[in-house]
């Protein structure tokens, strides 16, 4: 016969050293998000009004300002241009420091540790810094806007690309080194084919957000339809400023979907 008096132990999902690790954490991250709210300085009567602001200034946007069209459409063309050069530039760059920075390929660890660094140095300052630079060095322009976008874009580039060739199947490069074959040519029937789709992918992408960051280098002097958003800005020229936007717009929304049917292409 079964006791009837005794009962099983009850289930829990977490042991109370979990449970008070897990409060514990709750805890502080609630701690952390009042300390950072309070340390900052907002000016929270602007807060409040700030849904009445941005009705008035929607308000003066409409309706937008085609008269200036040409110019803005041309100067588009110009930031999908900066966006292209750019990222053709960064991905025949970021080859060989992709090599350089995955383990299974570098020559040394020299190479391996200056290669990393390359790409750490490219990916932390953003494309407004780098622009801001160039600006400084080589004025305002498109120049200082290809070379910003490009130093952004090495790093994300040989970052993936470095990531897709410690990945690769080492069998047909240790086939091809028992040949006796160079190391060019491992390169190039080895490995170049195992990563070909990443590098394709890889590169579109980072047009597609190349296209998106150069439409804002215009704002500090470094070309494109940045420029003319600014000027709009400046002299309080809002329908202008909207005809801007929506130019913005649409080249967002036509670079994604060109970016969507080249990927699918490659995969």
């Amino acid at each position: 016969m079964v006791d009837m008096e005794s009962t099983p132990e009850s289930w829990a999902r977490y042991t109370p050293q979990q449970r008070l690790q897990r409060f514990l954490i709750y805890l502080f991250s609630i701690a952390a998000i009042v300390w950072a709210l309070t340390s900052i300085d907002v000016i929270w009567a602007w807060v409040w009004d700030s849904p009445e602001q941005m009705g008035d200034l929607f308000g003066r946007m409409i309706p937008p300002d085609t008269t200036n069209l040409g110019t803005i459409l041309w100067v588009l063309l110009e930031t999908v241009n900066i966006a292209t050069i750019a990222t053709a530039v960064a991905v025949v760059v970021s080859l060989p420091v992709a090599y350089i920075a995955a383990q299974n390929t570098t020559p040394n660890i020299a190479t391996l540790w200056l290669g990393r660094f390359i790409l750490v140095s490219s990916r932390s300052v953003n494309t407004i810094i780098w622009a801001l630079l160039f600006v400084a060095i080589f004025g305002p322009g498109i120049v200082a806007g290809i070379l910003a976008i490009m130093f952004r874009s090495i790093g994300f580039i040989g970052k993936l690309l470095g990531e897709a060739i410690e990945e690769i199947d080492r069998r047909p490069v240790e086939a091809l080194e028992a040949t006796g074959a160079s190391r060019m040519k491992v390169i190039l029937y080895a490995i170049v084919p195992q990563v070909m789709p990443v590098f394709w992918s890889v590169s579109i992408l980072r047009w597609d957000i190349n296209l998106r960051e150069s439409t804002v280098l215009g704002l500090v002097g470094a070309g494109g339809i940045g420029l003319i958003l600014q000027g709009a800005i400046d002299t309080f020229n809002w329908q202008e400023a909207a005809t801007v936007l929506l130019a913005i717009l649409a080249l967002v929304i036509i670079g994604e979907f060109v970016a969507m049917a080249l990927r699918r292409r490659i995969i």
